[in-house]
């Protein structure tokens, strides 16, 4: 008679596979229903774990993962995580397991199925959001893990983060020292803390500001510079949540014959090679992104190696000013 699997139970018992795996080896993720469904299914097929599986259950995966919940083709357009994700894979002697998906409930199914299924030792969790499910989620599973960026939001999981709120102050400071009163903002994702963070600094430096959502991509980039160089209020400052919407804002500029600087002055977060390659190069805010995830990966190594949680703070976006900011004339 063939051994029953645990698939055969998940069959039976009309669940995951992953589900199966909780029920049995008693971890938190399902019902008390589910685990007693699974649990008299498994009996009544005579199930039995083999030595070998449970051997393989307290190996190392020998693998971490990053998961990336964004359309992919925002991701497409930003070198941020290209750079972030470079930095990661320099520290790692292991494997780094990679998964674009299209939903935050996706992405929380995604952690349960890794850790049921032990496809990876630990997990980064990046762009966090405000009162964010996977702090707890990752916490109660017992998933060791570095949150990339969230500042006071990381529950008892190790953190590494750099101050946004501070590089945005630094930024309208700038432009207010340039005679600039009329300064506009083309914010990333609104459900992202670090959004909220760089708005909250960018209201309070700069009363009377406008800012408008996008989403990090050069056609929402551009809408929104249409929308802000058309208006009754024109802007003579915009700061941009990213190099490519500040490239398409640019470019806008320059198709309703809005001069950068003489008219208009334009500062991008995330400085790349497009920032300096445009004419004239942009003002940005700089950082060593390479870096900044090789310290996210050598503080997940620190926390599978046993190491107390830490929260550690990165160094702060510097701003360099080039060529896209002036002095405004009265």
């Amino acid at each position: 008679m063939k051994r029953p699997t645990i698939k055969d139970i998940a069959t039976r018992a009309g669940v995951s596979k992953g589900a199966v795996s909780l029920a049995l080896n008693g971890r938190p993720g399902v019902s008390d229903a589910t685990r007693e469904r699974v649990l008299s299914v498994a009996s009544s097929l005579g199930y039995r774990p083999s030595s070998t599986a449970r051997a393989l259950s307290s190996a190392s995966a020998d693998a971490v993962g990053l998961v990336l919940a964004r359309p992919a083709r925002t991701l497409g357009a930003e070198s941020f995580f290209f750079q972030l994700i470079a930095g990661i894979q320099a520290e790692l002697s292991m494997a780094l397991l990679l998964q674009v998906v299209d939903s935050h409930e996706a992405e929380i199914e995604l952690y349960r199925r890794w850790w049921a299924e032990h496809r990876v030792d630990g997990v980064f969790l990046v762009d966090l959001r405000v009162d964010d499910p996977r702090v707890p989620l990752v916490e109660s599973l017992g998933l060791p893990a570095v949150v990339v960026g969230g500042a006071g939001h990381h529950g008892n999981l190790t953190s590494v983060w750099a101050d946004d709120a501070k590089a945005m102050t630094s930024v309208v400071s700038y432009l207010l020292s340039l005679g600039h009163k009329r300064i506009a903002r083309v914010a990333g994702l609104p459900s992202l803390l670090h959004t909220a963070r760089r708005d909250a600094a960018f209201q309070a430096a700069a009363p009377g500001g406008v800012i408008v959502s996008a989403d990090y991509t050069d056609e929402r980039g551009a809408a929104a510079t249409r929308e802000l160089l058309t208006g009754a209020q024109r802007p003579t400052a915009i700061v941009y949540d990213n190099d490519v919407m500040a490239v398409a804002g640019a470019g806008v500029a320059a198709e309703l014959g809005v001069a950068v600087p003489a008219e208009l002055s334009i500062v991008a977060f995330d400085d790349s090679p497009l920032c300096r390659l445009i004419h004239p190069p942009l003002t940005a805010l700089t950082r060593d992104t390479f870096a900044f995830g090789a310290r996210a990966a050598r503080a997940l190594l620190a926390v599978l190696s046993g190491a107390r949680p830490t929260d550690t703070e990165d160094t702060t976006p510097v701003l360099v000013p080039r060529a896209s900011t002036a002095q405004i004339s009265s």
